[in-house]
């Protein structure tokens, strides 16, 4: 099939060049020239595994070209829109690009009229699909369906291949079939159902995962005082079949594009509905609070961090992406900024990012040299770099042995015994 992809952030990109795999002919459109251009070379604006030597790929293959200009993906029977929705000063999802992507898929349709589907891969508030098809005339030779994207930072390009599961929303038997046909060659299971539904399950989902994380982080609050292992409690949690055993590792909260925006823009709905969702508001605070509680375990330890070199070890909001997006990092530096201390810094791939927010922290080619002279050494971002570490080297260099280990994920027995004070999060 014709597919064009307007958008060509993380979900987009993504998106485009997975459908070329699949053997569809893809055309990805975004309005700043410098990223069309520096696609068109074969070099991928974002960092995600495997995503640039696919893009190279299918690019090679002239399955995927890129443009500035929608009119080049005319011949489109399906707009997939993936653009952003970031969240507005009010919390509401701010819709603007998705309007404006709209407004020119309508000009286009009118001015090359033929049987099309619009497909909304953008988060968007439930509503939105059935407020573009009532500017469309959804129903006629132009349908528009709800498609949500379920894709991980770092493991985006896989997910996209082989999805856990399509949910197609859309309100006429034609577009469900358009749909069908496109994702024909993938095996994953299906959820055909409303426009509605398929956004509020996006929302759902996201707003479900957090809760789970921030439960976990506040349960470590209380591991931490009673001196039992979170770890420990997680791994026997999760072998009960109701409750299996993903996110429920204890950390220093989560991050990135979807989880923050997302349940506050499902917070914003649930009030203009009249309907309170105090769970989840709750779950927003914990996620707030806890690079904070990290940083009084710190202060517990070390009371006076002023002048003190403090060494961070990882900064984007999780491993395999430099996505810094309200990543727990950026409060931890802005706390320790507030404290006095000095900032030594390590990521391998974020760190040019979070510098130009930053540029007063001192950044490192690897965490042994970020930890040379450190009174501490905080892990941020469990990147293999920042594990795999020559402990007796690093303890001879800093000048205080104290590791903070914000992701439970350093060998506690082995630091320990090579004579580092070991603080995790909620561990014994």
């Amino acid at each position: 099939m014709k597919v064009a992809v307007i958008g060509t952030g993380y979900v987009g990109l993504t998106t485009a060049v997975s459908l070329a795999m699949h053997g569809h002919e893809v055309v990805g459109v975004d309005l700043v020239e410098a990223k069309i251009a520096t696609l068109k070379q074969g070099l991928s604006p974002i960092y995600e595994p495997g995503l640039e030597n696919a893009l190279v790929q299918v690019l090679q293959q002239g399955i995927l070209t890129f443009s500035t200009d929608l009119k080049d993906a005319k011949d489109s029977e399906v707009l997939f829109v993936c653009v952003g929705t970031p969240e507005a000063a009010d919390g509401t999802a701010d819709l603007s690009y998705l309007l404006a992507s709209i407004s020119d898929i309508g000009v286009l349709h009118n001015n090359n009229p033929m049987v099309r589907t619009v497909v909304i891969k953008s988060t968007v508030p439930v509503g939105t699909g059935d407020r573009v098809a009532a500017l469309l005339e959804d129903g006629q030779s132009l349908f528009v369906v709800s498609n949500p994207e379920f894709l991980r930072e770092g493991n985006a390009l896989a997910d996209a291949l082989k999805p856990s599961r399509i949910v197609i929303g859309a309100n006429q038997q034609a577009a469900r079939a358009v749909m069908e046909r496109l994702y024909e060659g993938v095996a994953a299971p299906r959820v055909i159902t409303t426009r509605a539904n398929a956004e509020l399950i996006k929302y759902a989902s996201n707003a479900f995962l957090a809760t789970r994380i921030s439960f976990m982080n506040e349960l470590s609050r209380l591991s931490s005082v009673l001196g039992t292992d979170i770890l420990t409690v997680a791994q026997g949690m999760g072998l009960d079949s109701r409750i299996g055993p993903e996110f429920l590792r204890a950390g220093v909260g989560y991050g990135g594009s979807c989880f923050p925006k997302d349940t506050i823009a499902l917070l914003q709905l649930a009030q203009e509905k009249g309907v309170s969702l105090s769970l989840l508001d709750k779950v927003r605070e914990v996620n707030r609070s806890q690079p904070v509680w990290f940083m009084q375990q710190v202060r517990k330890h070390i009371p006076d961090l002023k002048d003190k070199q403090i060494a961070l070890l990882g900064l984007a909001f999780k491993p395999d992406t430099d996505d810094i997006r309200e990543a727990p990092s950026l409060t931890i530096i802005e706390e320790l900024k507030k404290s006095g201390a000095e900032i030594r810094a390590y990521d391998p791939i974020a760190a040019p990012a979070v510098q130009k927010l930053h540029p007063e922290v001192t950044y490192f080619d690897t965490p042994e040299e970020a930890c040379k002279g450190a009174h501490a050494a905080l892990l941020i971002t469990e990147w293999k770099e920042c594990i795999q570490l020559p402990w007796s080297v690093i303890h001879a260099n800093m000048a205080q042995p104290a590791l903070f280990d914000g992701r439970n994920a350093w060998p506690v027995n082995e630091v320990r015994e090579a004579g580092f004070h070991y603080t995790g999060v909620g561990r014994s």
